[in-house]
């Protein structure tokens, strides 16, 4: 396609320094189509906007989806027990996430192709340097008591999510960025954020994929589950805890009205009776099974497997502080002892991208794609044993939890460092026990010397570069303590650009290659099953579920 130089010019007109430094990588090919559409999101750059520059470019803009007409019906859904109290300020599980996001929205969402759209907040554009953010919000909205959104009820949801007295779960992504009172009413319907630091990814920290970010009225009690009080098509019709869950459709939405009458979810505390359940046609979705459990399936003509790409993955964590992994080359040795492209044949069949260990994703546009890949290697893995005093090896126990394919995960290393001459020791726990309170000194996740975590999908590397690596880290598992990676962190999170975000994040996946505190094997697909000729059913690499606009139950 030709480029239009003078709708180009018109674009430009009145664009940000920042914008337009975009525009330019566009148009010279530092940055390809699906990087500015996605970053420019970030900026604030508006979908119309974004996709009649990007055809102006000659590279397309972006693509037309078709809403379905029918409606009526219950969609029936299948999934995993929620861990513990649907609270939106610290639920940290898949199942309580996919709650909240039946009822409650964000400012903004993380779509399937890592771009922000905006859902409560109309608009959003930062400042020179990324240390304020400004929102414009959707007018019209209201919470399913009738009362109407506005700044306040934003404000008064991210002050409870930074507060550190709440001990809320948001603070893995807000710690060091946003603090209780630096959101700021500008008027009714206008909020700023004032950064503790520059973020030039800032709006990724309020949307879905920060999913306890769920927009909820300033004078809420701690009350959710009597009411799951939100904005959203969806309004509570019955909840009970390790059971299931009903909703019904809100007729008072301010957008596009819900499709379906009804949504029923049934707990379950394993796959295989959510497998069968949907093979029987007693639900239409299963939210998330494993890739194991998913390969009788895939040939069932009754049955589709919608795979997303993510950048969900299992930290394998080593204790830094701790024998036998104070010495970063034991660290190392247990890394070049897999076997990466066989884990992702065998385990995931296929349904995953290698890992460097570091957060740094191949889909993400800053990761720097020139970093070596780490190899199996055991003459090498041996040698680094033997320099680090432990060639007759080491014992240690591992201690994980009972989801998805972590577990035959956690077997696989067990083998593989035997030729290393390790000794490792299963400790699989269900998910409550896994994660116990969530703090240090409560918690088998925070406190083992070994162990593997899953983490959910998002949008970009923030969280899981600050949460489990920096030094003040709140699920630094690893305690890790370094402070030039702090450093680099920090650079890395305050650059607004693309060119700059690539410079550092270089720096980060070589640091940490060297120091390895975290195995990242690999970042696996979100498979969804849903029974043949049910449509509209949006799942997310997150964990949420979507439904307002499914039909053909």
């Amino acid at each position: 396609m030709a480029k239009d130089y003078r709708l180009l010019d018109l674009f430009r007109r009145n664009r940000t320094e920042h914008e337009n430094h975009l525009i330019d990588g566009l148009l010279d090919g530092r940055v390809n189509r699906r990087e500015f559409l996605r970053h420019g999101a970030v900026l604030g750059m508006s979908v119309p906007l974004l996709g009649s520059i990007a055809a102006a470019a000659g590279v397309g803009g972006w693509p037309n989806f078709a809403r379905a007409a029918s409606s009526g019906g219950t969609v029936k859904i299948a999934m995993t027990v929620p861990a513990a109290a649907i609270e939106p300020v610290s639920v940290a599980d898949n199942g309580g996430l996919c709650m909240l996001s039946q009822v409650g929205e964000y400012l903004c969402v993380d779509g399937a192709d890592l771009t922000l759209r905006p859902v409560l907040a109309n608009s959003w554009k930062p400042n020179k340097d990324g240390t304020v953010w400004t929102f414009k919000l959707r007018q019209g909205v209201k919470f399913h008591d009738g009362s109407p959104m506005t700044a306040n009820d934003v404000v008064a949801t991210m002050d409870r999510l930074a507060d550190p007295a709440n001990s809320s779960n948001a603070l893995s992504a807000f710690t060091g960025y946003l603090s209780k009172g630096g959101t700021k009413k500008i008027d009714s319907y206008t909020v700023e954020f004032h950064l503790d630091a520059a973020n030039g990814n800032f709006p990724y920290l309020v949307s879905s994929d920060n999913y306890n970010a769920i927009i909820i009225p300033a004078d809420y009690k701690g009350d959710f589950e009597t009411h799951f009080n939100g904005t959203g098509p969806f309004k509570l019709d019955k909840y009970t805890p390790k059971v299931g869950a009903s909703f019904v459709r809100n007729d008072d939405y301010w957008g596009a009205k819900a499709l379906p009458d009804r949504l029923e979810f049934t707990f379950y505390t394993d796959i295989q009776p959510q497998i069968l359940a949907l093979q029987g046609g007693q639900v239409h979705v299963v939210q998330q099974t494993p890739v194991l459990a998913a390969v009788p399936i895939m040939k069932d003509p009754k049955i589709e497997i919608m795979s997303l790409p993510s950048i969900a993955h299992q930290q394998v964590h080593m204790r830094t502080d701790m024998d036998p992994f104070k010495d970063k080359r034991v660290r190392q040795a247990i890394a070049l002892c897999l076997d990466r492209p066989k884990l992702i044949k065998g385990l995931m069949q296929g349904r995953a991208q290698i890992g460097n260990d570091s957060p740094f994703a191949g889909a993400y546009p800053s990761t720097d794609k020139s970093v070596q890949q780490r190899e199996k290697n055991i003459a090498e893995a041996k040698q680094l044993m033997e320099a680090a005093g432990m060639k007759k090896g080491f014992e240690v126990t591992l201690t994980t939890e009972k989801y998805l394919e972590i577990p035959e995960y956690a077997q696989l290393i067990q083998s593989a460092v035997k030729e290393i001459k390790g000794k490792i020791t299963l400790k699989i726990e269900d998910q409550g026990a896994y994660y116990g309170d969530a703090v240090y000194g409560k918690s088998d996740w925070l406190d083992s010397t070994m162990g593997i975590t899953d983490y959910g999908h998002r949008g970009v590397p923030n969280v899981y570069l600050s949460a489990p690596l920096r030094s003040d880290g709140t699920w630094n598992s690893a305690h890790f303590k370094n402070t030039q990676y702090d450093q680099l962190v920090s650079s890395y999170i305050a650059a607004l650009d693309l060119e700059s975000q690539r410079q550092e994040a270089g720096k980060i996946q070589r640091l940490l290659l060297d120091e390895t505190p975290v195995i990242f094997s690999y970042f696996y697909d979100y498979l969804t099953a849903i029974r043949k000729g049910v449509i509209g059913v949006q799942p997310t690499a997150m964990g949420h579920l979507f439904l307002s606009q499914t039909t053909g139950v």
